[in-house]
């Protein structure tokens, strides 16, 4: 009898929070738990996806050097376990050697595909027919959620953590809109806000936490959450899980709890009819 489960595919959205410091933690506590969780997903033979940034020492790089190092000591296959989307605007502003090298660096860790304004895969070869330039406000906002859009529908639960409420690209804050994608989606969503930022605000606009001395009502979009509730997570943990989730600092408490939803998840989902996760052409 053939017990493996059907493929799962988990959304990671992270970033740098402006409340590390206000909770007592450090870059170096949200750099861990991310690490954390990537390893304790793919132990659980379920794929990782990513669709942020790729700075030098950004949360990409640190991604991709995890895998690999994780693989390697479990001798476990790598292909098609993680992939990293470019938004439009992100690699259109690369040269094209730049996308070759950045292949050539994850190759064995992670697939990266591009994505074309529009949110379909972008071919290499389609690129390089195309003249890099910095992309326009409008390539932004329209580029980055027809990728995160994309993902949604792909991918069959998303983990929020940190996130930045300023100085962002899109529409709204990216931690936000990914957020508010799922939740319209019906697509399970945790969210870990012990950890501050933008994740903390929605879990707040949701009812999950109690206002604080940092709480932020003021940037774009946080009235889009009105209406949505704790029952809207749709993620297979109690309301009180939830809520542990929304608030605990400790790393080991907060992974558990993913990895508790996750677990039930897919017990549910071999029930039910799959859903779609993005598949390499």
């Amino acid at each position: 009898m053939n017990t493996k489960q059907p493929p799962f595919a988990v959304a990671i959205s992270v970033s740098d929070s402006p409340d590390l410091a206000a909770v007592g933690l450090s870059e170096g506590h949200l750099k861990e738990i991310m690490a954390e969780l990537a390893i304790q997903i793919l132990a659980a033979d379920a794929d990782l996806v990513y669709g942020g940034d790729l700075r030098t020492y950004g949360f990409s790089q640190l991604l991709f050097q995890l895998v690999l190092r994780y693989t390697a000591l479990e001798d476990l296959p790598t292909a098609n376990r993680v992939t990293n989307h470019l938004a439009w605007p992100v690699h259109i502003k690369m040269s094209v050697k730049e996308i070759d090298a950045l292949k050539d660096e994850v190759r064995g860790a992670a697939e990266i595909f591009l994505m074309a304004r529009d949110g379909t895969r972008l071919a290499l070869e389609q690129r390089r027919s195309l003249q890099t330039h910095e992309p326009s406000r409008d390539e932004w906002v329209s580029g980055l959620t027809a990728m995160r859009n994309m993902q949604c529908s792909t991918t069959n639960a998303r983990v929020l953590l940190g996130g930045q409420v300023a100085n962002y690209m899109g529409r709204m804050p990216g931690v936000a809109e990914e957020a508010l994608l799922s939740l319209q989606a019906g697509q399970p969503l945790f969210l870990i806000g012990g950890f501050g930022g933008c994740t903390r605000d929605v879990a707040e606009a949701m009812g999950l936490l109690e206002p604080w001395s940092r709480s932020r009502t003021d940037w774009r979009g946080r009235h889009e959450f009105d209406g949505w509730a704790i029952q809207n997570l749709n993620n297979r943990l109690t309301n009180e899980e939830n809520r542990l989730l929304a608030h605990t600092p400790f790393i080991g408490q907060a992974v558990l709890l993913v990895l508790s939803g996750i677990h039930r998840l897919r017990k549910h989902a071999q029930k039910q009819p799959s859903r779609a996760r993005y598949l390499p052409a």
